[in-house]
């Protein structure tokens, strides 16, 4: 993976050529994605941030509470762009509650401490890569615990956020190319195949 934000100019948005390839489908690191974003200009990040300040646990069984955890460490994304440092800390404190339920917690102890440390610092880059850092270690650790079904939904869950807040950002404030980045046909075959597949394995309504 490398920093490409720098490359991408607004009448030439696209997709990084290399971030983490899965199945030889591009999955665009999310702090990437919003990087690009603001590329476009000034979004009103403020708007798309959703608290997470009282958000439990979900009880409904690790599969709910893997796809969550996804969903919460785009939160943080939100968070950072709007620069918003109580957010970006109770999203710190709610990943190591999620990875905790599921097993993993060893995997983002590091990752959460130094988000918190960071937003007090108001270090924004630091704040992205712990992000990008938790997502990758939490992913690694369900894999060697043997359940690729979690790691999916960590996935799946991140990219389902992040869209919504991309599609938000875009309708409030249209331009094409900020469109272009919702324009994505492969990753949607890739998740949907995935989820086909978890469906035969853990066969939860979740899933389904």
């Amino acid at each position: 993976s490398r920093d490409w934000s720098s490359d991408v100019c607004s009448s030439d948005l696209k997709w990084p050529k290399a971030t983490q390839v899965v199945d030889d489908v591009v999955v665009p690191i999310p702090s990437e994605v919003f990087a690009a974003l603001d590329k476009l200009g000034k979004p009103k990040w403020g708007e798309a941030v959703r608290p997470v300040k009282g958000l439990m646990v979900p009880g409904g069984g690790r599969e709910q509470v893997a796809l969550v955890l996804g969903t919460v460490i785009a939160d943080g994304f939100v968070a950072v762009q709007a620069e918003s440092v109580e957010e970006v800390k109770q999203v710190g404190s709610l990943v190591r509650q999620l990875a905790k339920a599921i097993g993993v917690e060893r995997a983002v102890t590091r990752h959460a401490t130094a988000i918190v440390e960071a937003a007090d610092r108001r270090a924004w880059n630091e704040v992205k890569r712990e992000l990008d850092g938790a997502i990758k270690d939490v992913r690694t650790a369900m894999t060697e615990l043997n359940n690729g079904a979690l790691s999916q939904l960590v996935s799946v869950g991140g990219w389902l956020r992040g869209t919504e807040v991309l599609a938000t950002v875009v309708g409030k404030q249209y331009s094409a190319d900020g469109a272009e980045l919702l324009q994505q046909p492969l990753l949607a075959d890739h998740f949907s195949a995935r989820l086909t597949e978890l469906e035969k394995e853990a066969r939860t309504p979740l899933i389904k």
